[in-house]
């Protein structure tokens, strides 16, 4: 800047000071701004009376001198005379010389002035150049921060604009004089804006990242399937190779150390790469601006968005490649929980273990639900062992990822459920046919490949060797048991195919119990029940083959609880197996027996109902009665046809209890109350009837034994063909003699005897008993 020009508000000093120079430069320079100054502020005419007041008081002072010292003075004037020559010409060439500094001084103004004027446009070019210098610096921090928004390096271009703020903008907003304030103030301002499109254009880039992995889930799903399934066949081979090795499941410590050298990652294969590039970059920007809370909100609710999306209205569990179809559903389910569990673990300050655990609970319990529910409409068990494995597959590829999966194996129970419920309902349809449609006759046999193959699946007994059979033959159950057996074994293989595959299946002894619940139920309601409605048939020949089948399923079932305990899983309870089934058909066996007793029984009952006994008869009769006759024929028929295929006791017990039933019905003939009068014919004709029945037994195996049944009939008739009643009433003599004779029944039939023989002309005796013979008693 300019010096300021010095000022002089009074001349007389300047000019005493300009007179009194030593030198002429002194003078002059002296001189030179007191002339400046009069001209600048017009004030000459001052300075003029101030020279000329100056002068006129050296005139004064010069006259003064002259008047003491003439001839000095004379002299004086005239050297002052020249002096004032000299002077007027100084004045002159003085004033000639003012004029010339006066103008010299103008041009020397201007010229400094243009001087100053000059350096301070240059000093304003040169703050003006630093200004723009650094105004460019500043917009080329900006420009840089743009353009690498341009080319999507967010991190950069929020890394560049801080250090804009904090190397350029903040200094200079903190000096409020500086030349660049209003621009740092302007872009300072402008910064937020910045970093919101920043914030804008990466959340743009995740979201284009995120529906790419939601369109990419199902395929990553499908990836991890394939490699779950690969170390399957891997597992699979080395368990082939070494047997102790089943003892490990898939994802155990074990199985993870053999299959380390396989570095297959899901995430980054040949079919499939994930970037988590803008995921990583759209975290790192968020964290850096503070808003990494908002962010993390933000994520969350679009990944729950994204999993409503993914879960489909319902689920076909039969299709193989449509978008509904059960794979599609759980490959999606996988590769969406796959990319959240690698999110965690990549950034868990993201994304939690409670915010994806969350959502993979809830995408399990969608999926159950819809699974569930599809169930309803499955009505073949094929179906449930395809739709099985997929799930299988699921459980195992996200246990491998640290999810829980007991929600899964819960399913895996519910499909179990929904399968023994099919098959139930299949072979509960076979055994009623079965069972409906047999002819309840003992099973014909035409080659001995036939009966090996009916002996291996109904596990009978061969009670031949094979020297002594012959063919064709028949076996003493009907068609209806070794059919009944296949379909045991065929339910037994079936109930354990669903499990014979999958080694995460957790529930083997719920298979276990489940499949000895569906055999008792079947056996028992469908089979045993069944059979024992039958035994209202009136035809014995059918109530014997029921009986033999339920010995037959007796022993069957005995065998199928000693299978259940051998292919029972290590997980089930020890201790026997029993059968509810088992207690059933060995209770029926009473019952068809007991049907046995009552058709036979009832046969002798009408045999014994047509007896024609003439109690009073005129003639001694010399036959035995057609009643009886028919009675032992029945009886040694029915041993020997229709009771054949019996077990020896069985046939033993049913002869016993026929002997025993119709000694009863024969002895109660004459004790009826319309038999008043016996006489000896009457009593001989019961007692060849008698005697024609003790023979019959006597012909019998274990006759010994049953031969008792008869010993009150037999001292009945003794008693009343005795001529000595009075030793019935001897106890001693009873009890030898007739002790298994009743004593109530004893003296009735005394009472009724009489040795009066009627006229033959008489007719009411034979008319006695008509009444008995149309069961009008």
């Amino acid at each position: 800047m300019p010096r300021k020009a010095q000022t002089w508000d009074d001349y007389d000093t300047a000019v005493d000071q300009i007179i009194l120079a030593p030198t002429d430069s002194d003078f002059l320079d002296q001189l030179i701004p007191v002339l400046k100054d009069a001209s600048s502020s017009g004030r000459t005419a001052s300075l003029v009376q101030s020279l000329t007041q100056y002068a006129q008081e050296r005139e004064g002072d010069i006259e003064r001198i002259g008047l003491t010292k003439h001839e000095e003075f004379l002299g004086s004037v005239n050297q002052l005379q020249k002096v004032r020559e000299g002077t007027v010409i100084l004045t002159s060439e003085i004033l000639d010389l003012n004029q010339s500094i006066q103008a010299s001084t103008e041009k020397l103004a201007e010229q400094k002035q243009a001087l100053v004027n000059t350096r301070g446009v240059r000093q304003n070019i040169t703050d003006v150049s630093d200004a723009l210098a650094e105004s460019l610096k500043i917009l080329h921090a900006v420009n840089n921060a743009h353009d690498l928004i341009r080319r999507k390096k967010y991190y950069a271009a929020l890394k560049s604009l801080d250090d804009l703020q904090n190397e350029h903008l903040v200094p200079i907003i903190q000096n409020k004089f500086a030349t660049q304030y209003k621009l740092a103030d302007l872009i300072q301002k402008s910064i937020p804006d910045s970093q919101k499109t920043i914030s804008k254009a990466v959340m743009t880039d995740l979201n284009t990242w995120l529906y790419r992995i939601r369109e990419t889930s199902q395929f990553l799903g499908e990836v991890a399937f394939f490699s779950t399934k690969q170390r399957q066949d891997r597992q699979q081979a080395r368990v082939e190779g070494n047997g102790f090795l089943s003892h490990f499941k898939l994802n155990s410590a074990i199985e993870l150390v053999f299959d380390e050298d396989n570095d297959f990652d899901v995430l980054d294969n040949e079919e499939l790469q994930v970037d988590f590039t803008p995921l990583h970059e759209a975290l790192h920007i968020h964290d850096a601006l503070g808003q990494i809370d908002r962010f993390r909100s933000d994520y969350a609710a679009t990944r729950r968005q994204q999993k409503e999306l993914l879960m489909p209205s319902t689920v076909d569990l039969l299709s193989d490649d449509d978008d509904l179809s059960l794979r599609a559903l759980l490959e999606g389910i996988a590769g969406f929980a796959i990319i959240e569990r690698a999110t965690m673990q990549r950034a868990p300050q993201l994304r939690s273990s409670l915010d994806v655990d969350e959502l993979w609970d809830s995408m399990c319990q969608t999926a159950t639900t819809l699974i569930k529910n599809s169930l309803s409409d499955l009505n073949n068990p094929e179906a449930l062992l395809k739709i099985k494995p997929i799930i299988g597959l699921f459980i195992q590829t996200m246990d491998s990822w640290g999810y829980s999966v007991s929600a899964m194996n819960s399913l895996q129970l519910t499909l179990f459920y929904k399968y023994a419920e099919l098959l139930k309902r299949r072979f509960s349809e076979d055994f009623q046919e079965i069972v409906s449609t047999d002819d309840y006759m003992p099973m014909p046999i035409n080659t001995p490949e036939e009966y090996n193959k009916v002996l291996t699946v109904s596990w009978a007994t061969q009670e031949k060797s094979a020297e002594e059979r012959t063919f064709p033959c028949v076996l003493p159950f009907s068609q209806m048991y070794p059919l009944c057996c296949i379909d045991i074994q065929n339910l037994m293989n079936q109930f354990y195919v669903f499990c014979s595959d999958d080694v995460h299946f957790q529930h083997s002894n719920i298979i276990d119990e489940t499949l000895r619940k569906s055999l008792d139920e079947l056996l028992t309601e469908k089979v045993c029940q069944s059979l024992v409605e039958r035994l209202s048939s009136q035809y014995l020949g059918q109530i014997v083959q029921i009986l033999i089948n339920l010995e037959h399923f007796e022993t069957a079932c005995q065998t199928v609880e000693q299978l259940l305990i051998k292919t029972r899983s290590s997980t089930s309870a020890g201790g026997p197996v029993t059968l509810q089934a088992t207690e059933q058909f060995r209770n029926h066996k009473k019952t068809a027996e007991k049907r046995i007793f009552e058709l036979v029984n009832s046969k002798i009952d009408d045999l014994v109902d047509v007896a024609e006994y003439e109690w009073t008869a005129a003639t001694r009769p010399t036959k035995t009665s057609n009643y009886m006759v028919t009675l032992t024929q029945y009886l040694a028929n029915i041993m020997n046809s229709t009771l054949l295929g019996l077990p020896r006791e069985i046939k033993e017990l049913i002869y016993f209890d026929a002997l025993s039933h119709a000694a009863e019905r024969i002895l109660a003939l004459p004790l009826s109350p319309e038999v008043k009068r016996i006489n000896p014919n009457g009593v001989e004709a019961m007692a060849l009837d008698v005697e024609h029945l003790t023979k019959f037994v006597a012909g019998l195996e274990n006759a010994f034994m049953l031969e008792q049944n008869l010993d009150e009939l037999q001292q009945t008739v003794a008693l009343m063909k005795s001529d000595n009643h009075d030793e019935f009433y001897d106890i001693s003599t009873r009890n030898k003699k007739y002790g298994r004779v009743d004593a109530q029944n004893g003296p009735i039939l005394l009472e009724k005897l009489t040795q009066t023989v009627d006229n033959p002309s008489r007719v009411g005796a034979p008319l006695a008993n008509f009444g008995s013979r149309f069961g009008l008693r």
